[in-house]
């Protein structure tokens, strides 16, 4: 791919977990009334036909990674964790209540922070606490991010006979100087030990998260890491790009020097060395930043045209509902986007006050629906179509105008009624959908809110 390319399309922007995103919500317009009807509305409508999916943020972490951008607490007091889910719990008690019925629960997925910080007694006492009050989907999957180097046999286990299939291990760069740069020392032996052994357990899906552009990452470290993958196999992929914010994340991302980093040439080499190297090993690219083998739910779900994108990223099946339980989680009624206070102190007193612990959120309009459906479109499907009228918007003319010059640069193409996604423009899809973004381009910001695309 041309550095050319790469120089003029390497701009800041959004990775579309949601829209509109996080820094063009209205909260103006928005309330915890307004959060809670919106919910309401998508549980009646969606609960007995779809069910909805839990997110768990669970933010404990006994060491800082560098690279990390998610709200965690560092500590090595594992008294926290019996609090913790004492609150969680009572805030999903709070959800329930709103709703005349039994929530059908399809997806849970335990992020964080550090998940497996906590002991299995007490993630048995949390999946046990939120069963409780459910059933179950037919079709239900079950996810949790695992520490390969506090992961134990027994998580493994505990979790699989509570119902989970699927694990995600973070490996991010076998390279032992990457690893010192970003606080993530995990040897090889470590994510051997814990891929084998939940495959002997019986999970249908392991996965690996691999990052290019970290700080003194080479080339021929991405390769390393590959091939090591390589020899593990496993059923899915997340191949991302560093993204470095520490103006929004504090000193968490200071560890190390600007130009420790690599530079975006090197970074897109990176990212096509390690999609050839994944492609001849069997691995498809789904989506941006995912990759999975043919046997795999993601793979699967495509076909399916089940593939869906949402603040937990890429997931095998849609739900209307999405609800973010603990601290900085964001829900997602389809309606409405509702995030919770980061503070733990704030939410422990929140919870104790019976309120959910919300501080914003966005409640979309008729045109945030239809931009959202056309984004979702591209991020899933890397395609798009406004053959029917509902997807027409007037803004749609301006949206082409911005997409012309990539269609010239061979990143798209557009046909009649639809836009199709290029081989040589899926690196390129944020670019893409920020053309559709009218809030973005209404309100271009003045200092930078979002990573680099590329």
């Amino acid at each position: 791919m041309k550095n050319s390319l790469i120089n003029k399309y390497n701009v800041a922007g959004p990775r579309y977990t949601s829209y509109p995103t996080v820094p063009y919500w209205d909260n103006s317009t928005f309330s915890s009334k307004s959060w809670k009807q919106s919910l309401i509305k998508s549980f009646n409508e969606s609960n007995s036909s779809e069910g909805l999916s839990l997110y768990l943020h669970l933010p404990f972490c006994e060491s800082l990674c560098t690279f990390c951008g998610c709200n965690k607490r560092i500590t090595k007091r594992h008294e926290v964790e019996s609090p913790y889910i004492t609150a969680v719990l009572k805030e999903w008690d709070m959800y329930c209540k709103l709703f005349d019925g039994k929530p059908h629960i399809k997806e849970i997925h335990l992020g964080g922070g550090t998940p497996t910080f906590f002991s299995t007694a007490n993630l048995k006492r949390l999946i046990d606490g939120l069963l409780r009050k459910s059933t179950l989907a037919e079709g239900y999957e079950f996810s949790f991010e695992g520490h390969p180097n506090n992961t134990t046999k027994d998580h493994l286990q505990t979790l699989y006979n509570l119902g989970f299939k699927r694990v995600s291990f973070g490996v991010q760069d076998y390279n032992e100087v990457v690893q010192k740069a970003i606080h993530r020392i995990q040897p090889f032996e470590n994510v051997k030990r814990v891929t084998e052994e939940a495959r002997e357990i019986g999970y249908t899906s392991v996965s690996h998260d691999i990052i290019f552009g970290l700080p003194f990452q080479t080339i021929e470290h991405v390769e390393e890491t590959i091939n090591k993958t390589k020899e593990l196999m496993p059923d899915r992929l997340a191949f991302y790009s560093y993204a470095h914010v520490p103006w929004i994340k504090g000193n968490g991302q200071r560890g190390f020097k600007e130009e420790d980093l690599p530079s975006p040439e090197t970074k897109r080499r990176q990212y096509e060395l390690g999609k050839k190297r994944l492609s001849e090993a069997g691995f498809v690219e789904i989506g941006m930043d995912h990759f999975a083998l043919k046997s795999d739910s993601l793979y699967k779900s495509i076909d399916q045209h089940k593939l869906h994108r949402n603040f937990m990223g890429y997931t095998a099946s849609k739900t209307k509902a999405m609800i973010g339980l603990g601290v900085s989680s964001i829900s997602d009624s389809w309606y409405g986007f509702a995030q919770n206070v980061k503070g733990l102190e704030e939410y422990y007193h929140l919870i104790e006050e019976n309120i959910i612990p919300i501080y914003r959120g966005h409640l979309l309009n008729e045109k945030d629906l239809l931009i959202r459906k056309h984004i979702l479109n591209l991020m899933c499907q890397f395609q798009t179509s406004w053959d029917e009228k509902e997807l027409y918007f007037e803004e749609l003319p301006e949206v082409l105008e911005r997409l012309k010059e990539m269609e010239s640069d061979g990143l798209m193409e557009i046909k009649g009624n639809s836009i199709q996604v290029t081989e040589k423009g899926k690196p390129f899809v944020r670019n893409i959908c920020m053309a559709f973004d009218l809030l973005l381009q209404e309100n271009m910001p003045e200092t930078q809110l979002f990573s680099m695309t590329i």
